[in-house]
């Protein structure tokens, strides 16, 4: 199987890699404008359809047209859209009711889940320090949920706490895929997942067809397609940047989304982020953290399953 080595260029890595992480915040506060008035399974087809002629143009450009297409291991890229879709219309329709520095924040606690489902799943071993990054992990998830999940009145029927609920059970399938990518990419080519994924979310979404699609104004559609175009955009440079350095590197770097998710929030929005949501994303942040160090030690397959793992599914 192919596999381009890595180039030890460090300030291009994480220049893409943070440009990509902005795009993906600028595609999300698209998605979220345009989920006031369209279904969060059509935004999931436009996201994914709008995508695949940039993914194609750059695997074709690449040379790898082949491996992209020819995959060894179809119903392992069927599974990985299945989770992955899942995912995606779940945190979609979560941006429709919450606010994005919040949907973000939440959206931190993969790598949490990660941890757990490797040991329930993979029968990885977990040992102190990685405990006590799920632990602190999670204390930071429960903060930044408790004032959507509180039992005062009767917060848990409104749409805040089916929001963060949503945005939640997107976290814990986004770990699930990157479980099922560490797998996958023992047999297939990283243009396969990305092109395939794409692919299974277009065809899959069209499954909520029934439930209420809506012919979108002239916004709308310009939103809806311009999230797909950045979405391709922003997977081919974070799957790039791992070409110019280490996945362990580049990890922290996916936690500049919540500044750039802060200010696009407030400029687009007018969403200001709580003091309870900061406290709670820096305890996530921090156990996010602490897994990469550790993960940075162990290596093995979880570069290569970082690198093509959409952070929207």
């Amino acid at each position: 199987m192919k596999s381009p080595s890595i180039q030890n260029k460090p300030t291009t890595a994480i220049t893409l890699k943070l440009v990509a992480v902005f795009l993906f915040m600028v595609m999300a506060a698209m998605i979220k404008a345009a989920t006031e008035n369209v279904p969060a399974g059509q935004a999931v087809f436009f996201r994914s359809l709008f995508a695949m002629p940039i993914i194609l143009g750059w695997v074709w450009h690449r040379g790898e047209i082949r491996e992209a297409l020819v995959p060894k291991n179809f119903m392992g890229h069927v599974w990985r859209g299945l989770f992955g879709t899942s995912a995606m219309a779940l945190t979609f329709a979560g941006l429709g009711l919450l606010p994005l520095p919040e949907v973000t924040a939440i959206g931190y606690a993969t790598p949490i889940f990660t941890v757990i489902l490797a040991a329930l799943m993979l029968g990885e071993r977990i040992r102190l320090i990685r405990i006590s990054a799920v632990a602190l992990g999670l204390v930071g998830v429960m903060i930044v949920l408790w004032p959507r999940l509180s039992l005062d009145g009767d917060v848990l029927s409104t749409a805040g706490s089916i929001g963060a609920l949503m945005v939640l059970g997107a976290s814990i399938l986004r770990a699930l895929v990157q479980i099922h990518i560490r797998t996958l990419v023992q047999t297939e080519h990283t243009a396969a997942i990305v092109f395939y994924f794409s692919l299974t979310a277009t065809v899959l979404s069209l499954l909520s067809l029934p439930f209420g699609w809506v012919v979108p104004d002239t916004l709308d559609l310009g939103l809806l397609i311009g999230a797909g175009l950045i979405g391709g955009i922003a997977q081919i440079l974070v799957t790039s940047s791992y070409r110019f350095g280490a996945a362990s590197m580049l990890a922290p770097f996916d936690y500049a989304s919540l500044i750039f998710a802060a200010l696009i929030g407030y400029v687009i929005f007018s969403e200001v982020p709580t003091l309870t949501m900061v406290l709670g994303a820096a305890l996530v942040v921090a156990g996010g953290v602490l897994i990469i160090w550790r993960e940075r030690q162990l290596g093995g397959g979880r570069s290569r399953a970082r690198a093509v793992t959409d952070p929207k599914g």
